[in-house]
Formats: C-alpha cells, structure tokens, sequence
C-alpha cells in the first residue's frame, strides 16, 4: 500500500509539474522510481535467502543457484533500468538496455545450458 501510495502521489505530482518544469517532473519520476527500489531490497534479499536454504537442502550446486540469481538480477535491472529511460523520453536507449541486458542473460545462461545438453547427451544410449 505505502509503495502504491508513493508512486500515485508522484504520478499526479509529475503531472502538474511537468506543464511548469519538465526536467524537474523527470528527476522526480526517476527519484520515486529509485525509492520503491529501495523499499523491496529486503524483501529481495529474503527471497534470495530462502532460495539459497532451498538448493543447500536439495544439495543443488552452489554455483547454478548463483548464475541464476545473477541472470535474473540482470533481467530487473535490465528492465529497471529500461523504465525510467523511456520515462525520460529516450526510447531508443531503452532499446539497446534491454538489448544488452537479453545478450548478458545469454552469456550468463551458456554454462547452465552447456550442462544440460551434457547431462541429456549422456542418458541417450549409444
């Protein structure tokens, strides 16, 4: 409620702003948009807790649940960052963050991918 109530005062707060002082209206998009981030790193930090618990007693490699967390820390961060481009008027940034940000994931997946072809090649039989 409070990260909901936040974000439609500074809509309306934007929008009488933006007529007067349309670079102020664009920090205080940006500013808000930071803020809710702000409010939900606890909550993303007790997920990434819980998920770390989970994969400790499933016995699941440490190093997969690490390339996933980060895969989908760039997927946010990724569209986060997209967001408050487009907010800006900048649509063609936006583009290319959420570019990058699809190539990084790639990158990212390919060791994950690799095991799993291996593991899927290794119960054919030959």
């Amino acid at each position: 409620m409070q990260i909901v109530g936040i974000a439609l005062t500074a809509t309306f707060l934007a929008l009488i702003i933006k007529e007067q002082k349309p670079a102020f209206s664009s920090m205080l998009v940006i500013f808000v948009s930071i803020v809710i981030f702000l409010f939900l790193v606890e909550q993303i930090y007790e997920i990434i807790r819980m998920l770390e618990r989970i994969a400790i007693n499933a016995n699941v490699n440490m190093v997969y649940l690490e390339t996933i967390l980060k895969i989908i820390g760039i997927a946010y961060i990724a569209e986060f960052g997209a967001q408050i481009t487009k907010d800006a008027g900048q649509g063609a940034i936006a583009a290319k963050i959420e570019m990058a940000g699809k190539i990084l994931i790639l990158v990212m997946a390919i060791p994950i991918l690799t095991v799993i072809i291996e593991t899927v090649i290794s119960l054919i039989p030959s």
